[in-house]
């Protein structure tokens, strides 16, 4: 299986800054940016910080054009972390390529897309963590973050710390959660008594009452027979007399609907033999007849089982009155009534268990609090011997870097609050020469030296787990000569291990880079459709012997540039 080496294969701009429209097309290892003052190399900066999730400018669209666009072509690995990560966010990567898209439009709007899908932008910054490091001048402050500082230092320990760290992690997140419970526990223990109270009330009144499943539907049907029991009584009477007549009533009584039907009946069977459809019909008179008989019979039991009975109305009319207290404080209905006593005999018992709850938390705290105290010690240690070897290689860095006086020192302080990384405040401090006190390096810098520390801080990284691309903007702002050459080789070195972009106006620098682009003013000042391109054997000679002269035909600008060349090319040989 092929490793696949995580890279900005080639970025497209249109419609940034003086940039009409170009192609980056970059290599692994060290890829270098030149040009005149205010061709738009920085713009390659900027078209980089917006690719992953940088603050959209609009001041940045390229004045008559609609929106800036930049989309970039990533090489990453497709079983690594970055490729799951694309594909949480739904979209996909092209074999080993992802695709990032992002578009400012003149009045602000932003918009991004990953493996063509949009996505917000916090996606790309997400994504930013595990893909590219930009150090352009904006970007130098986020290392004068606190927390920045404290996750260098962490990065630069490596596995010695990440173990202890998640063991830290893990404690630390389970006492906020204790810590958060016993705070609810006991601030609110007055409500909860009063819960306790008002539900302790409601379970005894229901206790009381003993409502059953189903009651007030019963009673309220037998309160309506009750109530209307004497004209039930003649509504049955009356229909059954009329379907069987009354046996006590005189001879002249019209006849009922039983004698109606005989003679019905007795009229059709007479004449049967002489049409089947009469027989049917008599037959189907017969059927009328047990039916309607049956139905007298039932009424006539009605009727003799229906009595008024006052003192049991009264006793059901008093029972629905109870519920009815009832159905107005817990529930529209006796089984919501029921169904309420359920939950709040759960809840009340959870209540009258808080006590004991308590207890048991407020021992888990304190264990809890004693282990965070052991690991965050642990974690200072770890971190207080880091920060001495960081110093120290980073120091040896600065001296290569043009800063020979200057010492950078790691300050590690425990305090007394437990934070999410432990108990430690972690600053980086630059000493500017022998004598001067380790100031904040944001008091102790000027821009150029702030890229400088953090050039040598990303060289020292480069063999912990570095980000795959590294982006540096003015890395060599007021350095030249010997000094500008140890930064070619700084950044060279880097590059051993990750892909470097430097946009840079030093040839010593330039000369380094294994691929060198030029963006190129056109007659008009503004930037060709082609206005990047990439240097090669005569055309880069050229270019560094403008950079060195500021003529690209003096002879001794093409020496000089042939010879750094050739230093470069040696320490290449030398480092392979």
């Amino acid at each position: 299986m092929t490793l696949v080496r995580p890279m900005v294969e080639e970025v497209r701009i249109q419609g940034l800054g003086v940039i009409d429209e170009a192609v980056l097309d970059l290599s692994p290892g060290f890829n270098v940016v030149t040009g005149e003052t205010g061709a738009g190399k920085t713009m390659v900066v900027t078209s980089l910080g917006l690719l992953f999730g940088g603050r959209a400018d609009p001041q940045r669209v390229r004045p008559g054009a609609a929106r800036a666009t930049v989309e970039g072509r990533i090489v990453v690995d497709p079983t690594g972390r970055v490729a799951a990560r694309v594909a949480e966010a739904g979209a996909e990567l092209d074999e080993d390529t992802l695709i990032i898209t992002r578009s400012v439009s003149a009045e602000g709007r932003s918009r991004a897309h990953l493996g063509g899908r949009s996505v917000p932008v916090s996606t790309l910054l997400t994504l930013a963590d595990d893909l590219v490091a930009v150090h352009g001048q904006s970007d130098q402050q986020r290392l004068l973050q606190p927390g920045r500082q404290r996750a260098a230092l962490d990065r630069y320990a490596g596995d010695a710390l990440a173990k202890p760290l998640r063991a830290y992690t893990a404690a630390y997140q389970r006492h906020r959660q204790v810590t958060a419970l016993l705070e609810e526990l006991t601030t609110r223990a007055r409500e909860r008594a009063q819960e306790a109270d008002m539900l302790r009330f409601g379970l005894e009144e229901i206790e009381k009452a003993e409502p059953k499943a189903g009651e007030d539907a019963e009673l309220a049907a037998e309160a309506e027979r009750l109530g209307h029991a004497d004209t039930l009584r003649t509504a049955a009477t009356t229909a059954h007399e009329a379907l069987l007549g009354d046996p006590d009533a005189p001879a002249v009584t019209p006849a009922d609907v039983m004698s109606l039907l005989g003679t019905a009946r007795v009229a059709l069977d007479g004449v049967r033999g002489h049409d089947d459809t009469l027989g049917q019909l008599a037959d189907r008179l017969a059927e009328a007849g047990y039916l309607i008989s049956d139905v007298a019979t039932e009424l006539a039991a009605y009727a003799e089982s229906v009595e008024a009975d006052p003192v049991r109305l009264a006793a059901v009319q008093e029972r629905r009155a109870e519920l009815a207290g009832l159905t107005r404080k817990y529930g529209d209905s006796v089984d919501e009534v029921l169904a309420w006593a359920q939950r709040s005999a759960a809840r009340l018992a959870e209540l009258e268990g808080d006590d004991e709850r308590i207890e048991e938390l407020r021992a888990e705290h304190a264990e809890l609090t004693e282990r965070l105290r052991e690991l965050a010690a642990e974690l200072t240690a770890i971190r207080t011997r880091a920060a001495e070897r960081f110093s120290a290689a980073v120091t040896e860095e600065l001296t290569a870097l043009a800063m020979p006086h200057a010492r950078i020192v790691v300050n590690v302080t425990p305090t007394e609050e437990f934070g999410p990384y432990g108990a430690d405040e972690v600053e980086l401090r630059l000493v500017a020469h022998p004598g001067a006190p380790p100031l904040p390096l944001n008091k102790g810098a000027s821009g150029g030296e702030l890229s400088r520390v953090m050039l040598a801080i990303e060289v020292v990284f480069a063999g912990a787990d570095p980000v795959p691309t590294f982006v540096f903007d003015e890395v060599d702002a007021g350095v030249g000569g010997k000094a500008a050459v140890e930064i070619g080789r700084r950044l060279a070195r880097l590059a051993r291990s990750a892909q470097v972009i430097v946009v840079t106006h030093l040839p010593q620098v330039a000369a380094f880079a294994d691929r060198h682009l030029l963006v190129a003013k056109s007659d008009d000042g503004s930037v060709t459709r082609s206005g990047v391109t990439v240097l090669d054997g005569e055309a880069r000679v050229r270019e560094l012997s403008r950079m060195l002269a500021g003529l690209e035909d003096s002879e001794l600008g093409r020496a000089h540039a042939e010879e750094l060349l050739e230093l470069a090319a040696q320490d290449r040989q030398g480092a392979g």
